[in-house]
Formats: C-alpha cells, structure tokens, sequence
C-alpha cells in the first residue's frame, strides 16, 4: 500500500519556493500521496507552470486564530477527548514557557484544526522548514499518533533556539536538509543516522542547456552595455543594499545595466537607495515573475551576482537555488562565501567568491568579469559541467523517495550536451 503523506507547508503555491513543488511533483510522479497542508494562503500574482501540473489537493488552515475562532473551538471540541490530547498539550505547555509568543499559540491552534479535519487515512506528515510547519506537524502528530518529518533549509535552521532543534530532532522520524553545512550542523544535535544530505537540484528537463550568444559584451562604451542579473527576494540576508553599493562604485566608463528579478519587502527601500545613487536609469525592477521569463533572463544575461549575507539574527541562505540555476544556464556567477555557497561555486573555478558585505571586493569581481568575455565563458561553462555532472534533482528525489518508503532506483547523473 502507497504511503499517503500530508505535506505541511508556509504557504502554497510560493513563486520562491519552486523547490518544495519540483519536489512534489516528482514524488507524486514515483506513486507518493500527498496532501497539501497550507498555514498560508498565496500572496503571489502569477505560478509556476509546475504548480498547475501538482494533481494533490490543498487545505488551508487559519492563518490567525481569531479570522476562524468557531473553526479552532470545534476543532478543541473534537479532539480534546482523544488518549492523545493530554500529552500534545503538555508538550505545547513546555514550549510555550520557553517561547511565550502568540506564535506558539497561533502553532497549537492550527495543529488542533489539522488533527480534526486531516483525513484519518493520512498516515505521515511532513513539514518543509523546522520552524513553523515544523512545530504543527510536530503538535499534530502527537495528537493523531503519526509519524513526522522535515525538510530543514536556510533560516529554519539558523534562527530557532538550539533547544527547539535538538527536541525537534529527537521527535521525528527523520530530517534532510540541502546543504552539507546544515548537515554538519543539525547532525551534532540528533540521534545517529537521523539527518539526511538532499540536494535540491534542479530538473533538468525545465531547464535545458542554453544557446548562448557570442558573450562579448564587456561594458566598453563603444559596445552594447553588459546585462548583469540577480534574481531573489528583497531582504536583508541577500544583501541587495551591499550589490546597489558595488554597482555604485564601478568604473564610471562602463556600460551596464542591472536588472532584477524578485518580490520582498525591501524592494522600494532599494529602489530609493538605488536613485541617491544616481542608478536608477540602469536597474530594470522587474518584480516576482514566473519560471519561464526568469528562465529568459538567465539566457539573456552576461552576469549573475547574489551578495547573501548573515543577518543580527542569525538568518542566512542555505544554497540558493537561483545560482544553481544560473550556472545550468552557463551563465557566470559571482557570489558571496556564505553558508552552503562554496559547496557549489568554487572561486575562480566555477565562478567567484567575495566576502560577505564587502563592497569593494564586490564591485571588483563585478568590473573584472564584465570586461573579460573569456573568463566569463571559462567559468560559464564550468559551473555549467559542475551542475550537471552533481545537482540533477532526480538523485535527492530518489533518496527522499526512499525515506517515504518507495521502492526506487538512485540515478547516475549524466551531463548533458547543449542543444
């Protein structure tokens, strides 16, 4: 009998979270089924084509408490008599003295709805991120005597108390994570054999090698201007204020234009930011935009920079999956060595690494590739080989398809030739 699984997600469907859909889709496509359980409902304009290709139904829980109070009361009412319910309560009871927040509170309540109205043939849940959907599977779980599991990626695993982590690790049945310094890291606090290395990677077959122009832009003023690219969400871990500073402090003689592609709260702080730099005829805003144009801009452009950075709090990128794929498109990249970056970009081999918030070695990296056409296709077309001979996601789909319990082959990975 087919394992029937019930995803718990931040939202669904998320234009920044192609990922945990690609994922979907492919373990759906191996005999999965999956329920999609949403503490969000979507905020985005547009979706992905795969989102239109997921065929699992999708529930959506309260995303406040007070916007479905009857809703949280009948969902107390039914499950507070189960043999279940006095030991989830105790162990909400113990996190909420160590986090007194009206999150933990918001958590319990939406584990209560899940535990009431989930399908009782569910039998596995599976959070994506250990914060939040973690805590609700965990919660939910307990209540509905099933077995949990997590996805751990990025600020998940940096931002909650060590605590929280270890007592997580202890409860579910297993973890992976995409990169292997978030391995190391959760490892230290688990049961042996409990942490899991999955790449996301990428399915190659939605991204194609590319047929890259003759790449000779190099920013001279007799030339078509350099097109550099950075796709991601505007908030502080990218460090979009450090790249605006580096594009700042170019050579005034260069041609160039920045475009970026990406939602986020900070995106009109930037933009104002970008204009006292007297940039704002250069940078092109182009907003969240569906896999299909980010996919064009990629072949379009001569450059691909992301400036990530560790935040007060601890928040950072794991291994950003736009660099992945942006070097499956040969395009060269430019990046900081942050968090899991250097397990993909080796500096001066794949592409190169900057430090963190350093603005003029930034600016540096940047001016030196623009203007060398050939070094820009040397480390284009290696990154390129590195992402497809390691990073095709059908070899972490086969291990988390494994871990679910189906029975499937790990394939070898090919590289593939350009078209």
């Amino acid at each position: 009998m087919t394992e029937s699984v019930a995803f718990v997600l931040k939202g669904y469907p998320r234009l920044s979270e192609t990922f945990i859909a690609q994922e979907i889709r492919a373990l759906e496509r191996l005999g999965l089924g999956i329920t999609i359980i949403s503490l969000r409902h979507p905020t985005d304009r547009h979706r992905h084509p795969i989102h239109d290709e997921i065929r699992a139904p999708v529930s959506y829980l309260p995303e406040y408490l007070y916007q479905e109070p009857w809703r949280v009361v009948r969902a107390w009412w039914a499950v507070r008599h189960r043999p279940t319910y006095a030991a989830a309560r105790r162990l909400w009871l113990r996190d909420l003295w160590r986090d007194r927040t009206p999150n933990r509170v918001r958590r319990f309540g939406q584990a209560l709805v899940l535990a009431a109205e989930l399908d009782p043939s569910i039998t596995h849940l599976h959070a994506h991120f250990l914060h939040t959907p973690a805590s609700v599977a965990r919660y939910a779980g307990v209540l509905m005597a099933r077995p949990w599991s997590c996805s751990a990626h990025a600020k998940d695993v940096w931002t909650i108390p060590t605590w929280e982590k270890a007592e997580k690790l202890a409860s579910c049945v297993w973890l992976a994570t995409c990169s292997a310094i978030n391995a190391r890291h959760l490892a230290a606090l688990a049961p042996p054999g409990r942490v899991h290395l999955v790449y996301h990677g990428l399915d190659f077959d939605r991204f194609p090698p590319a047929r890259r122009g003759d790449g000779t832009r190099d920013g001279r003023a007799d030339g078509a201007p350099a097109i550099i690219l950075s796709v991601g969400r505007a908030v502080p871990k990218k460090g979009y204020d450090d790249l605006l500073g580096a594009l700042a402090a170019l050579p005034h003689a260069l041609e160039w234009r920045f475009v970026h592609i990406g939602g986020g709260a900070l995106t009109r702080k930037l933009r104002r930011r970008a204009a006292r730099l007297g940039l704002a005829q250069r940078i092109e805003w182009r907003g969240a935009q569906p896999a299909d144009r980010v996919l064009a801009a990629y072949r379009a452009a001569d450059l691909f920079v992301l400036a990530c950075r560790i935040t007060r709090d601890g928040d950072r990128d794991g291994l950003p999956n736009v660099l992945i794929e942006a070097q499956s498109q040969g395009l060269p990249c430019i990046a900081t060595a942050v968090s899991a970056i250097p397990e993909l970009i080796e500096d001066g081999a794949t592409g190169l690494l900057v430090p963190p918030g350093d603005v003029a070695a930034l600016a540096a990296a940047i001016a030196r590739l623009m203007s060398r056409p050939d070094e820009r296709r040397r480390l284009g077309n290696a990154g390129e080989a590195k992402v497809r001979a390691g990073f095709d996601s059908a070899t972490g789909i086969a291990t988390l398809a494994a871990l679910f319990g189906l029975n499937v082959e790990v394939p070898q990975p090919q590289l593939r030739q350009r078209a």
